[in-house]
């Protein structure tokens, strides 16, 4: 394959058609957030745009870095001081564009974080619940029901490389799998309310450890990052391949 030099505003086009971000109600900009130059040919993927991923991506020469979680979200105070001039400092130094999708990445019904996921855990989509139907509800591709919530936990934990905390009252067969990637721990009672056996996510916070023993619904804490690892790849690598362009997805480790 011959790879290509194309414009910024093709391959903004390209992520724009299709993640759809006007379809959502988001925390932060969607898109473009960091201008860089004006040729593209080499995109760098990653989970957040932390200051080890931009030098990781100025190593390995990229000319756009494409990630979930980007610098500029609601609520900030919209100075450029510390750690924010630090990163933008790189990226402007090197002419890098920064590109960002937070929601639209986690929804996309087969390249988002949740369809990633489904994948990674062969289980089969039935419906969506929460806010935005942003959550996800399946079971097994085979049919079979997981034995227990550590029997689930076990399965995860082979394919994230992480193990997971688990809230589980007592063991017992688990059939309808709920799961929203990253810090959607607020999106229990949704699941709860749609009929989940079990509920997965990125975070668990004090109050879902008491729902889920009050409940006997499951709750497995999966890790934020270990959760959206695949998402933005996955995206970046598509339109890589439908634009001619070279991808590089660089992992970050982060513990949460």
């Amino acid at each position: 394959m011959t790879h290509k030099n194309i414009s910024r505003s093709e391959l903004l086009n390209a992520f724009q058609v299709l993640l759809q971000p006007d379809n959502f109600k988001d925390y932060g900009p969607n898109g473009l957030q960091v201008e860089g130059r004006e040729r593209i040919g080499h995109i760098v993927s990653g989970v957040t745009a932390s200051r080890a991923l931009i030098d990781a991506a100025i190593e390995a020469k990229a000319d756009a870095i494409f990630v979930h979680h980007g610098l500029f979200w609601r609520g900030q105070d919209g100075t450029v001081t510390g750690w924010m001039k630090q990163r933008l400092q790189r990226l402007l130094q090197h002419d890098i564009n920064l590109i960002a999708y937070h929601l639209p990445l986690d929804a996309h019904p087969e390249l988002g974080n949740n369809a990633q996921l489904a994948k990674l855990w062969d289980l089969d989509v039935v419906s969506r619940f929460g806010d935005q139907n942003l959550g996800l509800m399946g079971q097994r591709k085979d049919g079979q029901a997981f034995e227990s919530a550590h029997a689930l936990a076990e399965a995860i934990a082979k394919t994230l490389g992480r193990a997971p905390t688990v809230v589980s009252e007592e063991a017992k067969p688990l059939q309808k799998i709920a799961w929203c990637s990253g810090g959607a721990q607020s999106y229990f009672e949704d699941a709860i309310a749609a009929g989940a056996d079990a509920f997965i996510t990125g975070e668990i916070s004090e109050p879902q450890a008491h729902l889920a023993r009050e409940t006997g619904v499951d709750f497995l804490a999966c890790g934020h990052h270990a959760t959206e690892r695949y998402g933005a790849p996955a995206v970046a690598d598509h339109v890589a391949q439908m634009l001619g362009l070279t991808h590089q997805f660089i992992d970050i480790d982060n513990p949460a």
